[in-house]
């Protein structure tokens, strides 16, 4: 005979996993380091973190461009993230990441990242004054109770920035 629980016991039950999915929602981005700095990307924007995989160079392109990668099959144009703003170049170890930001979107884009640093929570970051010269894929940026500055990662935007879609020399 199956246990039948109280209508108390069910509403506790419920209340629960409702806070549950407000929590999943809250913890709801992702956050990278790149060179040094950090950021935030949306989970749905995020796709698949993997280890970094053997890259092969294209010649007659920039050099932020490090290559095409083959994963399980199909391939992905890789940049460094961090090269590409202008920055040092993201070392090619053992904690580098690839995140493959495009497929959400038909293109099939990867970033490689210095380390992947866990999903964050909203609730633990302050709005922060934005950077006036940035480009409009880092236009938001936040606090941490650190202190430590996190940039917001547009993906979308990104993908449409075409100095990000220009890789030939």
């Amino acid at each position: 005979m199956a246990r039948k629980s109280s209508l108390r016991e069910f509403q506790a039950h419920l209340a629960a996993r409702l806070a549950g999915v407000r929590d999943q929602r809250a913890a709801g981005f992702l956050g990278v380091q790149s060179g040094a700095d950090l950021w935030l990307l949306s989970l749905s924007d995020s796709g698949e973190i993997i280890p970094l995989p053997p890259l092969t160079g294209v010649p007659l392109t920039k050099s932020w461009f490090v290559g095409i990668a083959n994963i399980r099959g199909n391939l992905y144009s890789v940049a460094d993230f961090s090269a590409f703003q202008g920055k040092e170049a993201t070392p090619q170890n053992a904690s580098s990441r690839l995140l493959l930001i495009g497929t959400r979107y038909g293109n099939n884009a990867a970033l490689l990242m210095t380390r992947m640093l866990g999903l964050r929570n909203m609730d633990d970051l302050t709005p922060a004054a934005s950077d006036l010269d940035a480009p409009r894929w880092a236009s938001d940026a936040y606090t941490d109770k650190e202190g430590r500055r996190w940039k917001m990662l547009n993906v979308r935007e990104l993908l449409a920035d075409e100095a990000f879609m220009d890789i030939g020399v």
